[in-house]
């Protein structure tokens, strides 16, 4: 299915059964709420989302800000992804007690592990507030007065709207600054680790699987939420007690067939579905292939490594993850948009927009904007590329570098606000760079700095460069830095930030790493974020204009939805397999015996603990199984993204069904470009789930506080 058909935009007829998009819970009555039925749901609107009694959306909170999580029992037992929950598996590894190695289960709630900083956030209301918030701003000409004066009431409303002492407003933007909502949340600050699965199952199959199908990865951990004796927020407490919450959902023993029913709950990151097709030709064409070959360099630095020394790949497990994830998802991508013609879909989308445009006469308003679009970007894409290379080297993938930046914006406070300023930031980054250096290793560090400080010095624009990184030696330049900088362990950043604050500007400005980080982001400062900030400004005016004229120039029962922006959404659609390639055919679903065919000893994304594969020659599968079968994952059309991970999969009835924690190659673009023909969500099966809890874990005390529905 083409964009075209899936806004039914401007031309095309609205469609009995469509799937994909992002939807606001609040908002699901009428044409959603037709179209989910359509698809065989048999719940009504506010069972998902209803403000005076509970609902779905009251056992839906996200998880830590980045994933989504969903509560399962009456006492406050939370699942989530395995790989949402990996930082806080790893914070309680050590090589005595290896919980990624060995998996880790409470078997009682006074064995459960506290998480400092975990928190998990619940939506207790959805209002628009679009009024109120650009009130003051039609008569604004200037692009950057109008979003001064947006920012002004956001932050009075936020501060004067109804809301209870332990809540909080939040107001987030919604196509592209054309609609404004209002979210009242609650946060629970009291997060224990209950469970996890061994990596070798909750993370089977690691990166080579992973955006793969077919998939048979139990991504899963489980957590509890406590709470103070009014079942309200507190910090961490053995005072607390577990959360009682709104709503639970129930788990599903009945199973899943194709083109059964799928919702799927959660808090999709961000999504650029409306750009332009000169946007999408410029990540095609510059943008991805940077960043791919960054971490592509930096991947295989630190997987050299992690093959051999156990203590190192304990260190870099989690980071490793997080720069294998967007590396191969941005490969997957750009070639699922070459694939789908994406460019050229958009370009006759755009033609037909102009079109409708001149029938309503709005030319003075829309005729311009592709011509705009075209100038601004062009303008733009040595900015933008220069951009992206400095955040991919210096901000995110080298870690002398990026600790080093830190202490750049230390030195910006103490030259802007002053001593008692810098003193508390300097205080702050202390404590915070601890955490840090636990997991850093200088000599993998220093490879990984040798690959990309070469790379950004010959690959980013060079005009915008500092003089001191152009033509040099780049491996003497290295050795000279990781041998005589401070940075490189945490007693010598204590060393370094020890003393007045004269003092220790002093000290920073005389270390070599911080010498180059300086430069360098002197360079980027000066040079890139300034230009690529006035230009960026102006293509998000035309982009809301865009999207403005896209709303006003539909039919009233046109498909278009909002932008994931990291709020609470709604996705629907069927269990389904796919076919990406001329005679290539995907079944929905995978089982135990596909574990056992991946199954290499030894090997750290396929090996398989002895005890799963005791279980899988006795068929031993308790009341978990499909006619003798190990039912492991299956797929799905949800339109989901990052932020999706930890969704719940619920059935036509609002039963919990899987978990979702990917989706497949060739649909990555769909953050970009949707597809139904091939974007699929990809999930684990619950009864996969529970199998792992309570056959292979001997944790069914967990299982019993569940209700299960037969």
């Amino acid at each position: 299915m083409k964009f075209l058909k899936l806004l039914v935009l401007l031309f095309a007829l609205p469609m009995a059964a469509q799937q994909g998009g992002m939807w606001i819970p609040s908002l699901l009555k009428g044409m959603n709420e037709k179209e989910m039925k359509s698809l065989g749901m048999k719940m009504s609107a506010s069972d998902i989302y209803d403000v005076n009694k509970s609902s779905l959306k009251d056992a839906v909170p996200q998880f830590n800000g980045g994933c989504t999580s969903e509560v399962i029992s009456s006492k406050g037992l939370l699942l989530t992804n395995h790989h949402c929950g990996f930082g806080e598996i790893q914070s309680h590894s050590t090589v005595e007690h290896d919980y990624l190695t060995n998996g880790f289960w409470a078997m009682n709630q006074a064995e459960e592990l506290p998480n400092p900083g975990l928190e998990v956030t619940f939506i207790v209301k959805i209002e628009d507030v679009s009024a109120k918030v650009l009130d003051g701003t039609t008569s604004l000409t200037s692009e950057a007065e109008k979003q001064k004066k947006i920012a002004s009431n956001i932050a009075s409303l936020t501060n004067t709207l109804p809301k209870e002492a332990w809540q909080e407003n939040r107001i987030r933007t919604f196509y592209e600054g054309n609609q404004y909502i209002l979210f009242v949340i609650e946060s629970y600050k009291d997060v224990r680790l209950v469970g996890a699965p061994p990596s070798s199952i909750g993370k089977f199959g690691s990166d080579t699987d992973n955006w793969v199908w077919p998939r048979h990865t139990g991504d899963f951990s489980l957590f509890r939420i406590y709470a103070d004796k009014n079942n309200r927020p507190a910090e961490y407490s053995k005072d607390n007690v577990p959360y009682t919450p709104k709503h639970f959902f129930p788990v599903s023993l009945k199973g899943i067939e194709e083109d059964d029913f799928t919702l799927v709950f959660g808090y999709p990151g961000r999504t650029t579905e409306y750009l332009p097709s000169i946007a999408v030709e410029q990540i095609v064409n510059s943008l991805n292939p940077a960043k791919i070959e960054v971490r592509d360099r930096a991947l295989k630095v630190a997987d050299g490594f992690m093959r051999k020394d156990n203590a190192i790949k304990i260190q870099y497990a989690s980071k490793y993850a997080s720069i294998a994830n967007y590396w191969k998802k941005w490969i997957g991508e750009t070639q699922g948009l070459k694939k789908s013609n994406a460019i050229e879909v958009k370009q006759k989308f755009e033609k037909n927009f102009l079109d409708q445009v001149q029938k309503a006469h709005k030319e003075e308003e829309y005729g311009q904007l592709f011509e705009d679009f075209q100038k601004n970007y062009t303008e733009i894409a040595p900015y933008a590329l220069s951009r992206d290379y400095f955040m991919e080297v210096v901000l995110r993938n080298t870690e002398l570098l990026s600790i080093g930046y830190k202490l750049f914006q230390l030195e910006q406070v103490y030259n802007s606000k002053g001593e008692q300023s810098f003193t508390d930031r300097k205080n702050n980054t202390l404590e915070n760079l601890k955490e840090t250096y636990k997991d850093f290793n200088k000599n993998v560090d220093e490879k990984v700095f040798e690959q990309l400080i070469e790379l950004y010095a010959t690959k980013s624009p060079q005009q915008f460069l500092p003089e001191q990184i152009l033509k040099k030696d780049y491996k003497k330049m290295t050795a000279e830095i990781y041998s005589q900088s401070d940075l490189t362990s945490y007693k010598g950043m204590e060393s370094l930030l020890t003393g007045n604050p004269k003092a220790v500007i002093a000290k920073l400005n005389k270390d070599k790493g911080y010498q180059l980080v300086k430069v360098l982001a002197e360079a980027y400062l000066k040079n890139v974020n300034p230009k690529y900030d006035e230009i960026n400004l102006k293509i998000s005016a035309l982009q809301r204009t865009y999207m403005k004229g896209i709303l006003e120039l539909s039919p009233k029962d046109a498909r278009i939805f909002p932008d994931a922006n990291s709020t609470l959404r709604v996705t629907y659609g069927k269990v389904k397999g796919y076919e990406p390639a001329d005679a290539v055919s995907y079944g929905y679903g995978t089982y135990l015996d596909g574990v056992m065919e991946k199954y290499i000893p030894g090997d750290y994304e396929f090996d398989v603990p002895q005890k799963l594969i005791d279980l899988y020659n006795t068929k031993d599968y308790g009341p978990y199984d499909m006619k003798g079968k190990m039912p492991v994952c299956f797929i799905g059309t949800n339109h989901t993204t990052g932020g999706n991970s930890g969704s719940p999969a619920i059935d036509a009835k609002g039963n919990l069904i899987g978990l979702n924690f990917d989706r497949v190659w060739e649909g990555t673009m769909s953050d970009i470009y949707y597809d139904p023909a091939i974007c699929r969500n990809i999930m684990v099966d619950i009864r996969y789930v529970l199998f792992i809890i309570d056959k292979y874990a001997g944790a069914k005390h967990l299982v019993d506080e569940m209700k299960i529905v037969k």
